[in-house]
């Protein structure tokens, strides 16, 4: 073994030889499950996605209509833009996969864009409505 000038050997204990890498596998050499993804989770990261056109993010406005989360980490979100003609209506969804995508355990996400039932004002949180001063 070489040796460098001025450095100790540091003793190992014999649990850490045999401790696993950080999250990499348990001492059995079993893989450990997978991250449960928390509904609440995906939610904060829903809350990071803003409409360029309006200072309230898309989980206050009212356009997220459903969220399903597999047991494997897949993702599938059903949303609705303010408009038909909604000029962020090509971004919007790639922006709300991507951000879904970074929650811990999330395997992959899907945005399907929905227009049934329509989306309203009386879809806005209570902070949406007065963030945008509509009360």
């Amino acid at each position: 073994m070489q040796r460098w000038p001025g450095r100790r050997r540091r003793a190992v204990s014999d649990d850490a030889k045999t401790a696993p890498a950080h999250g990499s596998w348990t001492p059995d050499g079993e893989v450990p499950p997978p991250v449960r993804v928390s509904e609440d989770a995906v939610i904060t990261m829903l809350k990071t996605v803003f409409d360029p056109e309006i200072p309230v993010d898309i989980y206050e406005l009212g356009l997220i209509y459903a969220i399903e989360i597999a047991d494997d980490g897949q993702v599938k979100i059903e949303m609705t833009l303010t408009t038909p003609s909604c000029p962020s209506a090509q971004e919007l969804p790639g922006q709300v996969e991507e951000a879904v995508r970074l929650v811990p355990g999330v395997g992959d996400a899907k945005v399907e864009v929905v227009w049934d039932p329509p989306w309203d004002q009386s879809r806005m949180s209570e902070d949406a409505r007065l963030a945008l001063n509509m009360y």
